[in-house]
């Protein structure tokens, strides 16, 4: 059984994903559209997809069965909504929605169409996540009560040029989208692991000083001035967890830009950008070999030249060891992979679960609470740290 898919957004992210579907066996014919024509006939030609549609509207009227969004990132929920509505099963890149209503809206209507919705957030299969997870299943950790997941990206490394590529003139305005808006890459990681849900929070946001146009108010589309901030979430069951989304930092964000730390009763794991360790009461254990992805293209091939340098180990990285890799197509072994080994198994995740409508991993019910407690972090920022409840919309209904 196969379906077809229409990829929306033919920017830098969304050819890599357009490769895999066309590769795996669940998936026929892959069509592409943009808001710019000459980038969808572009990505169509280099890679031999099906065709292009002049518009995201057109595409929808088609009979095609799914679509893919790798569109701006506050662009989602709205044309989430329009596919569902449209009678598509819809892949989305993060975040979900900006608001809690477009993610109500968004889980309503999946409710009533029976569609399958996945969110494609790299962070479920980080290899630190996917060991956290394994070590938690087996009760490794005793009783987790505490976490934390960091974004560490800073804006000189990559960002300044990705917003000017998908920005056009106005990208300042564009390139101060708030930090904690943007949460599932911390957010995720930790909960892709730890099997509860943020029920409050508390976050302090630190006001930008570069003085460039980015994050200043009177520019930002979104009157943000806020370039670092910081959270700490209060979780159901007991414990909390920390999270940083940090755009004005000096730390090596191209080698990892996602790290994660858990800690229990009985044994604790930290992660930092080139080392991860196992730490019980006996002593400590060097794991990052373990947790270490093998690149699976040179950051020099050509049809990364459009890609920031340092935005390039995005797209390179393979699988790490603790990753299984079993249920994989055979199609995936020789492809390029990313984000930390992440893009095969979120691909071969929507195509399984549209094929066989079961529910993906990050399902609407998971994607809100990855991505809700970010956005009430910054509502808290905004009111100097005040400390508020999260809505929960509960655990997805069995299949």
């Amino acid at each position: 059984m196969t379906f077809s898919l229409g990829i929306v957004g033919a920017g830098q992210f969304s050819g890599q994903f357009a490769t895999l579907f066309q590769a795996h066996p669940g998936v026929g014919d892959v069509y592409v559209t943009d808001l710019l024509p000459e980038r969808a006939e572009k990505l169509a030609t280099a890679q031999g997809l099906a065709g292009t549609f002049p518009s995201y509207e057109a595409m929808l009227e088609s009979d095609v069965d799914a679509v893919a969004i790798f569109t701006q990132r506050w662009t989602h929920g709205p044309l989430v909504l329009q596919g569902l509505n449209a009678g598509k099963h819809v892949y989305s890149a993060v975040p979900m929605a900006i608001t809690t209503e477009e993610i109500a809206a968004i889980i309503d209507t999946v409710k009533a169409t029976g569609l399958t919705y996945m969110m494609g957030e790299t962070s479920q299969y980080n290899p630190a996540t996917v060991h956290a997870r394994n070590q938690i299943a087996e009760g490794a950790f005793g009783r987790l009560f505490y976490a934390e997941g960091d974004y560490v990206h800073d804006m000189d490394l990559g960002f300044y040029d990705a917003y000017r590529y998908s920005g056009g003139e106005n990208w300042k305005a564009t390139a101060s989208y708030p930090p904690l808006l943007y949460p599932t890459h911390a957010v995720g990681g930790v909960l892709g692991a730890w099997q509860t849900h943020a029920v409050s929070v508390s976050a302090i946001g630190v006001v930008d000083d570069r003085g460039d146009g980015v994050f200043d108010k009177e520019v930002s589309q979104f009157g943000n001035d806020i370039s670092n901030a910081t959270a700490l979430f209060e979780v159901a069951g007991g414990g909390s967890f920390r999270t940083n989304e940090f755009r004005r930092v000096g730390y090596p964000s191209h080698i990892r830009e996602s790290r994660f730390r858990f800690f229990g009763t009985e044994a604790s794991m930290e992660q930092l950008a080139t080392v991860a360790l196992w730490q019980d009461k006996k002593g400590v254990q060097d794991i990052s070999e373990l947790l270490e992805p093998k690149p699976t293209m040179s950051p020099d091939d050509p049809s990364l030249q459009h890609i920031a340098p340092e935005l390039r180990a995005a797209f390179t990285s393979g699988s790490a060891p603790v990753h299984d890799r079993a249920r994989l197509p055979r199609e995936f072994d020789a492809l390029h992979n990313g984000h930390e080994g992440s893009h095969h198994f979120l691909v071969d995740d929507f195509v399984t679960a549209v094929n066989t409508r079961g529910l993906p991993s990050v399902n609407a019910w998971v994607a809100a609470r990855y991505t809700l407690p970010g956005i009430i972090a910054h509502e808290s920022a905004r009111q100097g740290g005040a400390r508020l409840e999260i809505p929960d919309f509960g655990d997805a209904p069995e299949s």
